[in-house]
C-alpha cells in the first residue's frame, strides 16, 4: 500500500481535481484508536485497486483537516474512516468494522 500523507489543507482540492480522473480513497485514520489499528492493518494486507490513489490523515496531528473534510464533502466525521471521492464529491464513507478493500475496489469501480 503506497499512502500519500495529507498533511495540509490545500490538498483537498487536489484530491477533488484528481478524481476526476481516477478514484481517490482518504483514510482517517487516529493513531490512539485499536479500532482504527485493525481497519489500517485490513486495508493494507489486501491489494489496492490500481487505478485508485490512497491518502492517509492522522486525525491526530491534522484535525482541522479532518473537520475540513467533513465540510467540503459534507461526510459526518467518524474515525476510523474511510471515503471514496469520484469527480469531486463523496460517492461512499465507511467506518470502523464496516472498512473493507473488497467494498472499497467495488465501489471505485
Amino acid at each position: 500500500m503506497n499512502w500519500i500523507a495529507l498533511t495540509e489543507e490545500a490538498q483537498l482540492d487536489q484530491i477533488k481535481e484528481q478524481s476526476k480522473q481516477q478514484p481517490v480513497v482518504i483514510f482517517k485514520h487516529s493513531t490512539r484508536c485499536s479500532i482504527s489499528d485493525m481497519a489500517k492493518g485490513r486495508l493494507e494486507r489486501k491489494m489496492a485497486p490500481e487505478n485508485v490513489q490512497f491518502y492517509y490523515l492522522d486525525l491526530i496531528r491534522y484535525r482541522n483537516i479532518s473537520n475540513d473534510i467533513a465540510k467540503v464533502f459534507g461526510v459526518h466525521h467518524e474515525s476510523p474512516q474511510v471515503l471514496l471521492i469520484k469527480n469531486g464529491e463523496c460517492v461512499y464513507d465507511e467506518s470502523h468494522n464496516g472498512i473493507s478493500m473488497e467494498e472499497i475496489a467495488e465501489k471505485a469501480a
